[in-house]
């Protein structure tokens, strides 16, 4: 008997935490505007395995965590020319990963405009598109940019190695890395014109004063 009752209690346990975890990841999905940027700890695990000493940086926790480099990642212009992630090296950049089915993406993406109007000559904004054939085509994501006129650069996934490589689990995702290619902080969940400002001046400063 008593063990009927433990093996009913742990199985009830198991789904209270399955669908916690479930609620979570509706959560992150649906795009709520995150309270604060996560600073520091922003660098997405590699496919390799990092150093050590790296490890212990990721997982140490709090603003005292220097940032890492950002892992390279490779990518498509419209005209389908590759675009590495380290081709803008000595450049603040705001990487975003995006669709066009994606609700949450759409209501960022005006801040992202304007952002890219009043920074773009200073910051570098890839705005990267999860292209992955199926549920997200490049005729489908071209044809979005044109009907809103977004001029921001916008890259295609098509190879998804830019997914795979920070581990895209939720969209939006926002990186902010500075000029020596750290990744500084980041976002997951639509963000504000503030908060996307608050990313800007931790990689880029000057930003604000002109």
């Amino acid at each position: 008997m008593n063990k009927k009752i433990v093996l009913l209690a742990g199985v009830a346990a198991f789904a209270l935490l399955i669908t916690g975890a479930s609620m979570l990841y509706k959560d992150l999905s649906a795009g709520r505007t995150p309270d604060d940027l996560q600073v520091s700890q922003a660098t997405p695990a590699p496919e390799t395995t990092p150093a050590a000493g790296e490890e212990q940086a990721a997982d140490g926790g709090g603003e005292e965590t220097s940032a890492q480099a950002a892992p390279d990642f490779t990518v498509y212009d419209a005209d389908g020319n590759a675009v590495k992630l380290s081709d803008f090296t000595g450049k603040a950049v705001v990487v975003n990963f995006w669709a066009s089915w994606c609700g949450p993406c759409q209501s960022e993406m005006a801040d992202f405009q304007q952002a890219y109007e009043e920074l773009g000559e200073d910051v570098q904004f890839l705005m990267v598109n999860m292209t992955d054939g199926a549920r997200e085509t490049l005729s489908d994501a071209q044809e979005f940019v044109a009907e809103k006129g977004y001029t921001f650069p916008v890259y295609f996934d098509t190879d998804q190695d830019a997914a795979l490589t920070y581990s895209v689990y939720s969209l939006p995702s926002t990186y902010f890395i500075d000029p020596e290619g750290n990744a500084v902080a980041r976002a997951v969940g639509a963000i504000d014109r503030d908060t996307l400002q608050t990313g800007i001046d931790m990689i880029f400063p000057q930003g604000t004063d002109e």
